[in-house]
């Protein structure tokens, strides 16, 4: 009878030692910095509209993303990275990049790099059509980039569970380029929104 005692005390301890650890780690994750996204560098050689019946937006966008993860004992498995592209606030192109999934160790800065082209349909109105002449006179538009990941978080071989889907957002001005290969004059950007791993919520 006291070998069984001694057994269930054993058992309560180690479950309970299990769970103290469990919620450290979870405490010292929610409290870890957030990784850092920036564009590097955004390029158009081809953002033509046509205004007709049809109304089709022609592009073609290039992106360097870096991400850069600052923690010193976290690291971030990067389940799925889908690039969204906005103008005037209408999506334009979407893709999901080939590089994920990946695992991104701590202190570690990783590059990706993105091309969107094609065509879509979309539907201007006046002052769209007004502020698009104005930024094709000036060779430079004013893209709203979105960053939508699913997340894994590991602190040493803890794993946590997939996070909600969440969006980043980045504001650029992407200049229009006559080739692929000349320089861009692209600002680097830092995206902003960044709540992965320290608030889940809506």
């Amino acid at each position: 009878m006291s070998g069984g005692c001694a057994c269930c005390s054993c058992l309560l301890c180690n479950t309970f030692l299990c769970f103290t650890l469990a919620f450290f780690m979870f405490c010292y994750i929610l409290t870890s910095d957030e990784p850092k996204f920036r564009v590097t560098d955004a390029s158009l050689t081809q953002f033509n509209f046509t205004n007709t019946d049809n109304s089709t937006l022609n592009y073609n966008l290039a992106l360097n993303i870096t991400i850069r993860n600052s923690n010193k004992k976290i690291g971030i498995y990067y389940r799925r990275i889908q690039v969204i592209a906005n103008y005037r606030k209408k999506t334009f192109a979407m893709m999901n990049l080939t590089s994920a999934p990946f695992y991104q160790g701590h202190k570690n800065t990783t590059t990706l790099h993105a091309v969107l082209e094609g065509q879509q349909l979309v539907v201007f109105g006046e002052s769209d059509i007004s502020q698009f002449n104005s930024d094709t006179a000036a060779s430079i538009y004013s893209i709203d980039l979105q960053l939508a990941l699913q997340v894994r978080a590991r602190y040493f071989s803890f794993k946590t569970a997939e996070y909600p889907s969440s969006k980043i957002d980045c504001k650029l001005q992407v200049p229009l380029s006559d080739n692929e290969t000349s320089p861009s004059g692209f600002n680097v950007t830092r995206c902003w929104n960044v709540h992965i791993l320290t608030d889940h919520g809506d």
